[in-house]
């Protein structure tokens, strides 16, 4: 079984990204879920981390900005992954969240986001 086809369910379910998508939730999870397992090659524990932390609320208000543009959810989640792929770690960021810099910035996030949640 491919590590994408099995969707962890949140952990946090008033806050992050489930508590900023407030109605469209049930149905971005799992699509955002498996885009961006898909997109930063991160197994599903890990993404489930970043959209229940602080990172996942402001994936999901740029989510929120592509749906009041007009994007159907799928698109407007994609965008957010695409855009969030294509900003890099830069050396304040890295410094402050100790990232490595030059990673794409949703990969960066997912893998830190994973590393806290192991440390608690």
């Amino acid at each position: 079984m491919n590590f994408i086809d099995n969707v962890p369910s949140t952990q946090n379910e008033a806050w992050g990204f489930i508590g900023t998508m407030r109605e469209h939730a049930p149905a971005a999870w799992p699509i955002a879920m498996r885009g961006i397992a898909k997109a930063t090659g991160e197994p599903m524990e890990s993404v489930r981390a970043f959209l229940d932390s602080g990172s996942g609320r402001h994936f999901a208000d740029n989510v929120l900005n592509q749906l009041h543009a007009g994007e159907p959810l799928p698109q407007a989640i994609q965008k957010a992954i695409d855009r969030w792929m294509t900003w890099r770690i830069g050396t304040k960021t890295s410094k402050y969240h100790g990232i490595p810099r030059g990673l794409p910035y949703l990969t960066g996030f997912v893998i830190a986001a994973a590393m806290h949640e192991a440390l608690v």
